[in-house]
């Protein structure tokens, strides 16, 4: 075990650097006849999703090498994969039709009541609605009905480059933050509010304001500011779905609901989705084909996220006790961009006696950057890739990605230091 801490934190700043190369990997793969080996190869490499499983199944075969199978095996056992199952299980659920529907009459109808052209409207209340709605329906399934209603609406030929990174960061940081008027749908919260007491009231009274206020603040000037974009588009005023009825409707939200609910319990969450299924293929009318795939992809990207981070204890939480309240908020901040936030929290919960001040900090600053960078936040994957295609062949740059989620990171930070 000692050996193996310092081969998975190798593993990991290798998986976190090629995060940073999938795009040049990518590019590679169209110099390849289409369908050869070397191009399905190098195309699987630059999937990001794929990188943290990729290298996770790197470290399970050296552990294997070195220790035998039954070792790593038993590590695999110690490792609680209930996060990343249930982002799978509540992405799949609300990339529904139905789910979709309801989001997309909640959007439009507040974009009616907003005194601004139909487009303008739109995407101020898709930024808005969508992000907050995390605090109920939880971050994956806001990330993916957000995702999708901002594709169709707005990432067209139609809208330029720069508005469409700029949306992209807007979107990661507003989801981030978006899901911290409660204490049970931000994974990064999760982590902390059994360990530290933390309830939906404490986080409205410390958060959910203030992230209420960024999300706010950091739509209206990405609206006006790419206001011609904007207007540019064919907005629709149909729904982007065909019509549902209310009793389907009412159905996916119960199972939705009782996920949410039973959220750290895997074995009830995961029998109650096959259920979903079931149900899916009876009401198969008013279905979609589901997003396996996509939703799968996000889960292996997590899964192996975990498998890694689980090593990364040792020089992580040292560093954490080791800062102040300023140094750590700001050091939280940094760090979620080349880790999980919701790892840094849990990690946080393991050094004793933080003041609530130094906790407050801690999840502030995790939360804060949680839209620096696709692995920053558990549901980025999910939106990276719904939205991926809308930035050409060789996909979103996480350079780009970066420096365009780094204003709106900013107006949240300093709205979480007031």
């Amino acid at each position: 075990m000692l050996e193996m801490k310092y081969v998975a934190t190798i593993l990991f700043a290798c998986a976190v650097i090629h995060t940073f190369c999938t795009k040049k990997i990518l590019s590679l793969a169209h110099r390849y006849p289409e369908g050869s080996m070397a191009e399905n190869l190098l195309h699987f490499l630059g999937e990001v999703e794929v990188v943290f499983g990729f290298w996770a199944a790197l470290l399970v075969a050296v552990w294997s090498f070195q220790f035998g199978t039954k070792e790593a095996a038993l590590y695999l056992e110690s490792i609680n994969y209930t996060e990343p199952v249930f982002v799978f299980v509540i992405m799949c659920m609300s990339a529904t039709r139905p789910v979709l529907y309801m989001a997309d009459k909640a959007i439009t109808a507040l974009s009616r009541l907003l005194p601004l052209a139909r487009p303008l409207a739109l995407y101020v209340a898709c930024l808005i609605v969508g992000p907050l709605l995390g605090s109920l329906i939880t971050e994956p399934a806001a990330m993916t009905v957000t995702a999708l209603l901002l594709r169709d609406q707005f990432f067209t030929d139609q809208t330029s480059m720069p508005f469409k990174y700029a949306t992209l960061g807007l979107l990661f940081v507003n989801i981030s933050i978006g899901g911290t008027l409660t204490h049970f749908a931000a994974p990064p919260v999760l982590m902390v509010a059994g360990a530290w007491n933390w309830d939906t009231l404490f986080m409205l009274q410390n958060f959910g304001w203030r992230s209420a206020l960024a999300v706010v603040l950091g739509t209206a000037a990405t609206a006006f500011y790419f206001r011609k974009d904007i207007l540019n588009t064919d907005s629709r005023t149909s729904t982007l779905v065909a019509q549902v009825p209310a009793w389907v409707i009412f159905v996916h939200i119960w199972f939705l609901a009782l996920t949410v609910f039973t959220s750290h319990y895997m074995a009830f969450f995961v029998p109650l989705f096959l259920f979903f299924l079931g149900w899916c293929s009876v009401a198969r009318e008013y279905q979609d084909e589901l997003r396996l795939k996509e939703s799968l992809l996000v889960g292996f990207f997590l899964g192996g996220l975990v498998t890694l981070g689980k090593l990364q204890e040792w020089w992580l939480q040292p560093l954490l006790s080791g800062l102040g309240e300023a140094p750590l908020f700001w050091g939280a901040l940094a760090l979620t961009a080349v880790t999980d936030n919701a790892a840094l929290t849990f990690l946080g919960t393991l050094v004793p006696n933080l003041s609530d001040a130094a906790k407050y900090a801690l999840v502030a600053g995790a939360v804060g950057g949680g839209g620096l960078t696709v692995i920053a936040n558990a549901p980025n994957p999910a939106g990276y890739g719904l939205l991926r295609d809308a930035f050409g062949k060789d996909g979103i740059s996480p350079l780009n990605l970066f420096l365009a989620a780094l204003p709106y990171t900013l107006l949240a930070a300093a709205l979480f230091l007031l």
